[in-house]
C-alpha cells in the first residue's frame, strides 16, 4: 500500500522507487502482487505515466486512510516522546497560501528540521482523507463535522471593486440590482454566476443577484488584474484587494451590503492531531496567523475611508 501511494503522489513508478529507495522492478513488483491480491488492475501504465483506474481511485482513498490510521496507531504508543518528522501535507487557497500561510511554513521548516512540507495551493476544497493531507487552511463556514477545526481568523468579508476608471464611465452602483448593468469578473469558487448579498433595511430575504459574467476564472490574481486594468466589477476577499484599493487602483462599492465576515481554520482529519508533526505545526501556526489575519482585518476596516 506504502508503495501504491508513493506512486500516486509521484507520478511514477521511478519516482516511487526513487522516494522509498527501491529500484523500478521491486516498485513494479509490489503494485503487481497488489493488484493480484485486490483482483483489479488499479493503475494504467505508459512509459511515461501512471493513471488510476477507476478500481484504483476507490482502493487509492481507502489505502490513505489505512496508512494514516496506522501512523496514528504506531504514535498512540509513542507519546509524547515522539519527535515530529516525516513529511506533512497542508493545502490552502492560492492567495492566502502564498501570501499569509507560505510564511508560516517557511518560520516553522527553520524551527522543526525533522519535518518537511508539501504545500499544495487549491482553488478548491480537497477532500483531506482521500487525498492524503494532514492540515488545510479554510476560510468561511465549515460544511464537514468529522474534521478537527481550530479558529485562526474571523470577520473576512468578500467584498465588491471596480477600477475607478471603470466606475466614472458606467451607471452608478448604489444597490446590488445595479450589478445587472455591469460587466461582471467572477471565479469559479466565488459564485459562478450568483452573488448573494445580506437582505435590505427592513427585510429579512438575502438579496441573490444572478448574472451572465464577462469573465469567469480559476484564479483571484487574475479576477483582480482584469478588475485593475478596467474590465468589470469583482467580488473578492477585503484581503486580496487591500493594497489596490489603497493605492487607488481599486474602489470599493456596495459598503452597505457587504456580506457577513466569514471565519477562518486550520482543520485536520479526526485523529491527525495525536501524529507529533501535525500537532506541532497547529500549535507553531495558530498564534501566528490569528495575529496576521487580526491586522488584515484592522486593515481591511481602514479602507472604509478609500
Amino acid at each position: 500500500m506504502k508503495v501504491f501511494v508513493a506512486a500516486l503522489d509521484e507520478g511514477s513508478l521511478a519516482g516511487a522507487g526513487r522516494r522509498l529507495s527501491r529500484s523500478p522492478a521491486a516498485v513494479s513488483r509490489a503494485i503487481a502482487f497488489l493488484e493480484h491480491h485486490v483482483g483489479a488492475e488499479l493503475l494504467h501504465r505508459t512509459t511515461r505515466s501512471i493513471r488510476l483506474s477507476e478500481a484504483g481511485e476507490r482502493y487509492a482513498a481507502a489505502c490513505r486512510r489505512v496508512l494514516a490510521e496506522l501512523d496514528e496507531a504506531d504514535l498512540s504508543v509513542a507519546g509524547e516522546r515522539a519527535s515530529p518528522r516525516g513529511t506533512l501535507t497542508i493545502t490552502a487557497p492560492p492567495v492566502s497560501g502564498e501570501d499569509i500561510l507560505r510564511p508560516v511554513i517557511d518560520a516553522y521548516l527553520e524551527a522543526y528540521p525533522d519535518v518537511s512540507i508539501d504545500f499544495r495551493l487549491l482553488d478548491r476544497h480537497a477532500n483531506l482523507v482521500d487525498e492524503g493531507i494532514d492540515i488545510a487552511l479554510r476560510v468561511g463556514e465549515l460544511q464537514d463535522s468529522s474534521m478537527v477545526a481550530t479558529r485562526v481568523g474571523g470577520d473576512v468579508k468578500r467584498v465588491v471593486v471596480a477600477s475607478p476608471t471603470y466606475l466614472d464611465a458606467r451607471p452608478t452602483i448604489r444597490e446590488p440590482g445595479d450589478l445587472l448593468q455591469h460587466r461582471i469578473i467572477t471565479t469559479t469558487h466565488f459564485g459562478h454566476d450568483t452573488w448573494v448579498f445580506p437582505p435590505a433595511p427592513g427585510s429579512t430575504i438575502a438579496r441573490s443577484i444572478r448574472f451572465k459574467p464577462r469573465l469567469v476564472v480559476n484564479s483571484v490574481r487574475a479576477a483582480m488584474a482584469s478588475a485593475v486594468a478596467h474590465h468589470g466589477v469583482t467580488r473578492l476577499y477585503t484581503y486580496h484587494v487591500a493594497d489596490h484599493v489603497r493605492d487607488g487602483s481599486l474602489r470599493l462599492v456596495l459598503r452597505h451590503a457587504e456580506s457577513v465576515g466569514l471565519p477562518v481554520h486550520l482543520i485536520t482529519p479526526n485523529g491527525r492531531l495525536a501524529v507529533p508533526k501535525v500537532r506541532s505545526f497547529v500549535d507553531f501556526a495558530v498564534p501566528l496567523l490569528r495575529a496576521e489575519f487580526a491586522r488584515l482585518m484592522a486593515e481591511a476596516e481602514a479602507l472604509g475611508g478609500h
